[in-house]
C-alpha cells in the first residue's frame, strides 16, 4: 500500500479522516461509549466491560489519546481515562458540519 500523501489534502479534510478512524473499529466505539456512560474509567473496567485482552484495550485507548479524543491522568498504578471535552466538541463540530452537507437534486447516474 502507498503513502496517503495527506499534505495534498486541506487541514479540514485531514482532520476529519483521522477522527473518522476513531470509529473505524467496535472496540473504540464501545471504549469511548463506556467513558461517557461513566464519565471516568480505569483500563481494567474495560478490559472487564468489553471482553478484549488488556493490550488490545491499551492499544485502542492510545489510538483514541493520539487522537485528542480522549484524555488520562495516572493515579499511582492505574491510568483514569475520559472524554476530552474541548476536543471532543471540535471533532463533533466538524463532523456533524461534514455530515450536513445536502445531496444537491441532479439527475446524475
Amino acid at each position: 500500500m502507498g503513502l496517503s500523501k495527506t499534505e495534498i489534502f486541506a487541514d479540514e479534510q485531514n482532520e476529519i479522516a483521522l477522527f473518522a478512524k476513531a470509529f473505524g473499529h467496535p472496540a473504540r466505539v464501545a471504549i469511548i461509549q463506556h467513558l461517557f456512560k461513566l464519565n471516568t474509567c480505569i483500563c481494567g473496567d474495560l478490559v472487564d466491560e468489553i471482553g478484549l485482552a488488556q493490550p488490545t484495550i491499551s492499544q485502542h485507548l492510545k489510538e483514541l489519546k493520539q487522537l485528542g479524543l480522549i484524555r488520562g491522568t495516572i493515579e499511582g498504578t492505574r491510568v483514569c481515562y475520559c472524554i476530552h471535552p474541548d476536543n471532543w466538541l471540535k471533532m463533533k463540530t466538524l463532523m456533524i458540519s461534514f455530515f450536513n452537507q445536502d445531496i444537491p437534486e441532479t439527475d446524475c447516474c
